[in-house]
């Protein structure tokens, strides 16, 4: 029978992030005028004393090693932020962007050169599999997709310029979920590739790739990590060495998140932990239902026994997540009556705030493909992605059974 939590207890070496390190993390102990919550440094630029004091910033002298002299370069609010997501995903540094795309991209770029490979796995975000097969070709980086999950696959498509190894985990919108562990040992068996993760479905709250050996881990931040669907911005987290090179072409390609979204951001993360368990719980109450209505066709979701992947989704998640695609029966056009007939989910192309959202990706992120493109890379009519939000499951439940029964 399906569940909404693992069939055996996690494994006693899994390590998410803690309800406390989503409050504290990061934070300064004394702040200006004693203020409990994080100031907002709303500055371009920064002064300097005297020459002398320049002079010593310069040289790497001054007594604060955070200073700063300009804020493309760096921001306290923003590098408060990057401290505890740091702390989040269990590694050295962070480093907080103006969005999830200006993260992956400026990560992949920061690790590439003309010449290099890099492996995407099919399921991979659209639009990072479109920046490096579309913009990463013009410069000579050459690619290679892999067939969802397949590590044996994976492991035939390295070469000996292969520099990167990009996956998500879950995916979207299917909610694969590749063995960790394993995707980094045919990675690490390879001189000279890096692991790339984008774990924007999971959150550290319900996994940490760097925990099973990943090298950078991507969120789009402006999902659950924020939490409220009000604000745009991306991290990359890891090893101090690997964070520092994403880091200093951020400074180049000026994706930097301005202190106001960075509070936000930090606002969201200090509710993480207390939304992500709630929607992993609404969420899968609604996959089991769903699974068994007549008017769903099949649910994917990691929770569920019935999911191809459940059992690596147990073995290294606490919590499957808040977003659960289901394929509805009759295809397409019963689909989009389906999502019409919602009236409490809101038709929204992103995912992870407080409110619940639905979307048929056939008529949102791949709008512009023929019916016969989609279903090449398996995007089907009738596929409906719903993210839940921390509404009352049992209203959720009700306004999508209720839209369903429009079309029966």
């Amino acid at each position: 029978m399906s569940t909404d939590r693992p069939s055996s207890a996690p494994p006693s070496t899994l390590v998410v992030a803690s309800k406390t390190d989503c409050v504290h993390a990061g934070e300064m102990r004394a702040r200006p005028s004693h203020a409990l919550t994080a100031g907002i440094a709303q500055t371009s630029t920064y002064t300097f004393d005297d020459s002398s004091d320049l002079e010593r910033y310069m040289r790497g002298e001054d007594v604060d090693p955070e200073r700063e002299e300009y804020g493309r370069y760096g921001n306290p609010t923003v590098r408060e932020v990057e401290r505890r997501l740091a702390a989040l995903e269990g590694t050295d540094d962070a480093v907080l962007f103006s969005s999830g795309m200006a993260a992956v991209t400026t990560a992949i770029l920061a690790l590439t050169k003309a010449g290099d490979h890099v492996v995407l796995f099919r399921d991979c975000y659209r639009r990072t599999r479109q920046f490096v097969a579309g913009t990463l070709s013009r410069f000579a980086v050459t690619s290679s997709l892999v067939s969802p999950g397949d590590l044996g696959e994976l492991s035939r498509s390295i070469t000996s310029n292969t520099k990167l190894v990009i996956s998500e985990s879950p995916t979207n919108p299917y909610l694969s979920c590749i063995d960790l562990s394993a995707l980094s040992g045919v990675v690490r068996g390879h001189r000279g590739v890096k692991s790339i993760i984008d774990a924007t479905f999971a959150t550290p709250v319900n996994c940490r790739p760097a925990s099973f050996g990943i090298d950078l881990v991507i969120h789009s931040a402006t999902k659950y990590l924020a939490g409220h669907n009000d604000v745009l911005a991306g991290v990359v987290a890891g090893p101090q060495h690997l964070v520092s090179l994403v880091r200093d072409l951020r400074h180049v390609l000026g994706g930097v998140c301005d202190p106001h979204a960075a509070f936000l951001v930090g606002r969201g993360l200090k509710t993480l932990a207390l939304r992500i368990e709630r929607q992993n719980v609404s969420a899968a109450a609604i996959a089991r239902a769903l699974e068994r209505h007549p008017g769903v066709q099949r649910v994917f979701y990691p929770g569920l026994s019935s999911h191809p992947d459940h059992a690596v989704a147990r073995q290294q998640m606490r919590g499957f997540g808040g977003v659960v695609s289901f394929l509805v029966t009759g295809g397409g056009l019963a689909a989009r009556r389906m999502v019409d007939g919602c009236k409490l989910a809101r038709i929204a192309p992103s995912l992870g705030g407080v409110e619940t959202l639905i979307e048929q990706p056939a008529i949102m992120s791949y709008f512009e493909m023929t019916p016969e493109e989609r279903s090449a890379i398996g995007i089907e009519d009738s596929l409906v992605r719903l993210s839940v939000g921390i509404e009352d499951p049992k209203d959720i439940l009700s306004d999508i059974e209720n839209a369903l029964a429009t079309i029966t």
